[in-house]
């Protein structure tokens, strides 16, 4: 396949961050996109020379001359789309979470067949420093794994400029709050750099709303979380302390952690610039010996056109994508069992 053929559903700001820095040597055509916002998807269309727009995404995906259909839209409705596309013969590229439910991703795993189908939960994992964290790991100077800590809290600025999105914080919309916004890329993300061997098995957890100071932040009615903490059991006795914030109360802090027998890495998942891996190693008779293992620069770009890339090279190579929807799944799992266990106060055993 020389020319991938690209059909775009959602023309707002996440939408644009798959195409706008693609290069033309990628083989990436954008043949149709499809909006709500006819001003939007006009817009899109005239900036990126695209022929054909579309006020449905149906529309687009059963008249569009395309071979993959990208999903840029809040939650509630990917599903139906994902599902009308792999049942189209279309590959699928969908924003994260994919799904509502675990339910939800299980029939889509069913109807993609020989398709291929990603998501965008892996575009942390393309940066150098990452591939460079994977590569490490894979050689295992850790020792057996104890335990992967990931926080991430930011604290609440000034009041938003303009009317925060509806649909941010809103579970019959989103599926979730900070979980299913940012819990998808930090949970693939240590997934991904420890070569999905984790297997969760257990969640306790808790879960709480947008803190007094800053209700104002949200949309009105919003219930989702915007801060939790999660104890996620694996097996082999290795224990994943997760916990994201925002719009706290409290300062920011950001802290990444693998931890073994035998050592610890520490590292960032945000690009940046003058990034450093540092292994910490036990040694006998010396202690903790810190050693730099990779330093560099962390392009932001990266994160924005590799899941479209990997897609098509999955296609190309007939491999499956960085983040497949089997992976999907699995994340859908622990997000599952997070509000399960949130709302029941028990820990929750995950299948």
């Amino acid at each position: 396949m020389e020319r991938v053929r690209v059909g775009l559903i959602g023309c707002g700001v996440i939408g644009k961050t798959h195409i706008n820095r693609l290069s033309p040597e990628a083989g990436i055509e954008v043949v149709a996109v499809a909006d709500r916002i006819a001003e939007r998807a006009a817009a899109y269309a005239s900036d990126y020379q695209v022929p054909q727009t579309f006020s449905e995404g149906a529309d687009l995906i059963d008249q569009a001359p395309v071979d993959v259909v990208i999903l840029a839209f809040p939650t509630a409705g990917r599903h139906d789309l994902g599902l009308r596309a792999l049942r189209a013969g279309k590959h699928l590229l969908t924003e994260k979470p994919v799904a509502m439910s675990v339910p939800q991703l299980r029939e889509l795993i069913a109807a993609q067949g020989s398709l291929k189908a990603g998501t965008c939960s892996c575009r942390f994992r393309f940066t150098p420093s990452a591939q460079a964290a994977t590569a490490l790991l894979a050689r295992q100077p850790l020792g057996h794994l104890r335990a992967v800590r990931c926080r991430n809290l930011i604290a609440a600025g000034q009041a938003p400029a303009g009317p925060p999105p509806e649909w941010r914080l809103k579970r019959h919309l989103n599926g979730g709050g900070i979980l299913v916004n940012w819990g998808c890329y930090d949970l693939d993300y240590v997934l991904g750099l420890t070569g999905w061997t984790l297997r969760p098995q257990t969640v306790f957890a808790q879960t709480w709303p947008v803190t007094p100071p800053f209700r104002t932040y949200a949309a009105p009615d919003s219930e989702a979380e915007t801060h939790l903490v999660a104890l996620i059991r694996c097996q082999d006795g290795i224990v994943i302390e997760y916990e994201r914030g925002e719009f706290m109360s409290s300062p920011t802090e950001t802290a990444w952690s693998v931890i073994g027998c035998s050592g610890a890495l520490h590292l960032q998942m945000l690009p940046g610039n003058g990034k450093k891996l540092l292994l910490h190693r036990g040694v006998t008779g010396e202690g903790v010996v810190a050693e730099e293992v990779w330093s560099g620069d962390d392009p932001p770009e990266v994160t924005s056109t590799g899941p479209l890339l990997d897609l098509v090279a999955a296609i190309r190579e007939d491999r499956e994508p960085s983040s497949s929807l089997t992976r999907a799944l699995a994340l859908q799992q622990i997000t599952d069992a997070v509000y399960e266990s949130a709302a029941s106060g028990r820990s929750v055993d995950i299948a």
